[in-house]
């Protein structure tokens, strides 16, 4: 009986440990990820914040389960095509209702979420950023009727969608910066998502538990810093 008794005490007693442990571990998890940028520690990547790349992860299962639509698919080139140099805001392809009207009233209407538009028959693509809503702060028109006068401007050749990995089994490096793209399954998951870059497991939500920036983007973000540092 006193052997019985002490191993029912015993079970209580891991079972609460395990309640304790579960307990700690999903409270732990629900904080927001951070990495505090300071002068002290200049050799740290610029990303501010990288809370953003969970920020759809409750739509990580709904992208990996959408059909692929063959004939609304976007490709890398069309994608480039809509930048003036790598790295730049993607401008915007069609008529602007208003020069003066804000994302939250028009544009994420589209863009917040994606879908498919009659329109303009295609899908709209997500933005990484919906919390920032001047939009028309970085994004402009690709044709306008007044304040510009065209120009000839040669176009930049945009990088091939390729392995650059460093082992043939390692997960692919992230070749861009991570600010204003904290979130990952914005370009790379969706029917709005480029094909070449789109990914097979967007239910992986932490993407950078496996998928680390590539140094020489890291070390021209150090070099930008440390310079800044100098002027001041």
């Amino acid at each position: 009986m006193k052997k019985r008794l002490g191993i029912i005490s015993l079970f209580i007693m891991l079972f609460i440990a395990f309640i304790t442990v579960w307990n700690f571990s999903y409270q732990i998890g629900k904080e927001e990820g951070y990495v505090p940028v300071t002068k002290e520690k200049a050799h740290l990547p610029v990303i501010p914040s990288e809370k953003g790349v969970f920020m759809r992860f409750n739509q990580g299962l709904d992208y990996s389960n959408m059909p692929v639509d063959e004939n609304h698919q976007r490709s890398l080139k069309t994608y480039y095509n809509n930048r003036a140099y790598h790295g730049a805001p993607p401008s915007i392809p069609h008529k602007v209702i208003s020069e003066r009207n804000m994302g939250e009233n028009s544009c994420l209407k589209c863009h917040e979420n994606g879908g498919f538009t009659e329109k303009f028959n295609a899908y709209a693509p997500v933005s990484p950023h919906p919390e920032l809503v001047n939009c028309r702060q970085c994004h402009v028109p690709q044709k306008t009727e007044r304040l510009f006068k065209g120009f000839k401007q040669s176009k930049f050749k945009a990088p091939k969608a390729g392995v650059n990995n460093a082992l043939v089994t390692s997960p692919p490096v992230i070749p861009h910066q991570l600010q204003l793209r904290e979130n990952c399954l914005a370009c790379h998951a969706g029917p709005s998502a480029p094909k070449e870059i789109r990914v097979s497991h967007p239910e992986r939500i932490n993407c950078r538990q496996c998928h680390v920036p590539n140094s020489k983007v890291t070390k021209n973000i150090d070099a930008f810093l440390r310079k800044t540092k100098t002027n001041e």
